[in-house]
């Protein structure tokens, strides 16, 4: 029992529900919506879905495991209570875990691209499982390489989705789905740029956090290389363009009379977000990051859990 209890620590279950659900949401939210009214058959039946969000799941789980094997050190200064290789599971059982769990995801990719002809999410997934071990070997340490890295990732949970409903073929077939595919498109560039910037801002919050282990191990993260203060400028940036970016989205909504989405966004997204800069600039300490990270967090939740919207609202 306590072996699976620290299996499921070492692979962020909670984050793996996430996946699932931004995907779920997304197909059912926008894609199944844009296809139904334009009269095309949705390509993704029960079977494709499933095949793709396990993948990418299992992928995640892989990911998480191995950054946490490259990670030891570093964790035993960081977060020495919440250890799991080495403390509850063996390296040797994380890294057989991690090929496990990323040869896995690659085969139910397999399976997808064979089963809708479709082989482009294959060659991006091999390239998600590359991008997680060489961020957990080296790009995690240079400066705003793995940031941006794992930012992407966090975007590509919602781009692989528009990948998969993208026919390979003549440009005859592209143009008869033009519709619902520019619907399609429009709403994961949205998504996929809201959780690109989210990310990437929990993840610099997190070098602040993590700063103490970090520099022992000779992390070239920002708040080490930069500063704390020039940190906070960086991160007070962009949670001003996302700030912008929601009231220009809100603004568009308002004018399609979509007052409960609005209200939704205001409550959830925008003043937590100006909250969260608020609490940024006094910011000091470990704890007080941890907590940035946190609210972060329940924005990217909150933000991703709009898309249910989108299944009433046409646009």
């Amino acid at each position: 029992m306590k072996k699976a209890i620290a299996f499921f620590r070492l692979i962020r279950y909670p984050n793996l529900l996430f996946i699932g659900l931004t995907q779920i949401l997304f197909h059912y939210s926008i894609i199944h919506p844009a296809f139904a009214s334009t009269g095309f058959p949705d390509p993704l039946d029960q079977g494709a879905l499933f095949l793709i969000i396990a993948a990418s799941v299992l992928i995640a789980a892989g990911g998480y495991v191995i950054n946490d094997y490259f990670d030891l050190n570093i964790d035993r200064i960081n977060k020495p209570e919440k250890l799991v290789v080495d403390s509850l599971i063996s390296r040797r059982w994380a890294i057989l875990l991690h090929l496990v769990l990323s040869v896995s995801g690659l085969f139910l990719t397999a399976l997808f691209s064979a089963k809708t002809r479709n082989f482009v999410p294959f060659l991006f997934n091999i390239g998600a499982v590359l991008l997680l071990w060489l961020y957990s070997t080296s790009f995690k340490k240079q400066l705003l390489v793995g940031n941006v890295v794992i930012s992407l990732l966090t975007g590509w949970v919602v781009l692989v989705l528009y990948v998969c409903v993208t026919p390979i073929g003549p440009s005859s077939t592209i143009k008869q789905l033009i519709v619902p595919l520019s619907r399609i498109y429009k709403f994961a560039a949205l998504y996929g740029g809201f959780a690109f910037i989210i990310s990437l801002v929990r993840e610099v919050v997190k070098d602040m956090e993590d700063m103490e282990g970090d520099r022992k191990y000779d992390c070239k993260t920002m708040p080490i290389v930069w500063g704390i203060p020039a940190t906070k400028l960086f991160v007070s940036v962009w949670l001003i363009v996302l700030i912008c970016a929601l009231i220009i989205v809100q603004m568009y909504a308002l004018q399609m009379g979509w007052w409960i989405s609005v209200l939704y966004s205001i409550l959830l997204l925008i003043i937590p977000l100006l909250r969260t800069l608020k609490i940024l600039l006094p910011a000091a300490n470990p704890s007080d990051f941890h907590k940035l990270s946190k609210s972060v967090k329940w924005v990217m939740f909150f933000g991703i859990l709009s898309m249910a919207f989108f299944k009433w609202y046409p646009a």
